[in-house]
């Protein structure tokens, strides 16, 4: 098991009655030696795309080929999935894990519980899992790069809330607010509006969203702007659909936490992505650039010239 002051411990009590946990979904258990394979990650990246964490991993590798300790920059050859399950990939360079948690609420849960037991048992120093998506923007311009100040469910409420056993129950989500902050600060200057704000999550993305371009739709134009000026009027900037769920179980877990997102439209104005190709492929970029300045400016503050950590980060 981890050292008690390394990641926490799961809240689940019920995990210690185990004699393997078998982390089904991303094909690995505590029969193997976690702590060897993942004892040294930092940052737990994660995004909806199973070829953009690919691609995102690719990018670690080269954006980290001069920062001490990160030996796997120096290596030519790509990244190479290690998830032993067909449900998940995941790609490590270093420090950095790169995972995608696939469409909304279900499927970014399952994941988080298996790669927050995965960071305890591997014992882990205080790791962070960021979100790396795409959004809507709401009144403000497309291609601005979000970073979650409050997430919110899809009825305005600042938690996550869940059918468990039969009953519902209501979790509060809350971002790492330093982690934000510090985001933040290391995505200016790269060309493009990094802003914070507050984001909607919501379990669907066609009527769940408001919009009236899906299959079915028995709401009109009028009741779409209400919800989303209502939205508009508690901060909310963008829209998404997994957020508000690592807001709310990243809290329980004590596992810092931020969410960066870009946006590929204003919903004020529309509901349809109608960008190109290169316009797409460009704007998925954005966020990634922002985390991989965050993850090298973290590495090179902690590190002293032979690559050895010289200080703790806060949790605070």
């Amino acid at each position: 098991m981890a050292d008690a002051a390394q990641t926490p411990p799961p809240s689940n009590p019920h995990l210690s009655e185990l004699d393997t946990d078998m982390l089904y979904h991303i094909g690995y258990s505590t029969s193997e030696d976690l702590k060897a394979l993942f004892g040294d990650v930092k940052f737990v990246c994660m995004g909806g795309s199973t070829t953009r964490m690919a691609k995102f991993a690719a990018l670690v590798q080269t954006s980290m080929a001069d920062v001490a300790g990160v030996k796997e920059a120096q290596d030519p050859s790509p990244p190479v999935n290690i998830s032993k399950s067909d449900r998940y990939v995941m790609y490590k360079v270093g420090p950095v894990l790169s995972v995608n948690h696939g469409m909304g609420f279900s499927s970014i849960s399952i994941l988080l519980h298996e790669i927050i037991k995965l960071l305890y048992y591997a014992g882990c120093d205080d790791p962070v899992i960021i979100r790396i998506g795409t959004s809507g923007g709401v009144g403000i311009t497309p291609g601005s790069v979000v970073v979650t100040r409050q997430p919110f469910n899809a009825q305005v409420e600042p938690q996550f809330n869940l059918v468990v056993a039969g009953k519902m129950v209501h979790r509060k989500s809350f971002m790492h607010e330093q982690t934000r902050k510090d985001i933040l600060a290391s995505g200016q200057g790269l060309g493009y509006d990094v802003i914070e704000g507050n984001t909607m999550s919501t379990d669907d993305f066609y009527e769940g969203q408001g919009r009236i371009d899906g299959a079915v739709c028995e709401h009109d134009l009028e009741d779409k702007m209400a919800f989303l000026d209502q939205a508009h009027k508690k901060g909310i900037v963008n829209i998404e659909m997994e957020g508000v769920v690592l807001g709310s179980i990243c809290h329980m877990s004590s596992v810092r936490c931020a969410c960066v997102c870009v946006t590929l439209l204003n919903r004020l104005n529309g509901d349809q992505v109608s960008l190109s190709k290169e316009e797409h492929d460009e704007y998925q970029l954005r966020p990634q650039k922002v985390v991989i300045a965050h993850i090298r400016s973290v590495l090179t503050a902690a590190s002293g010239d032979n690559g050895e950590p010289t200080a703790k980060r806060s949790r605070l």
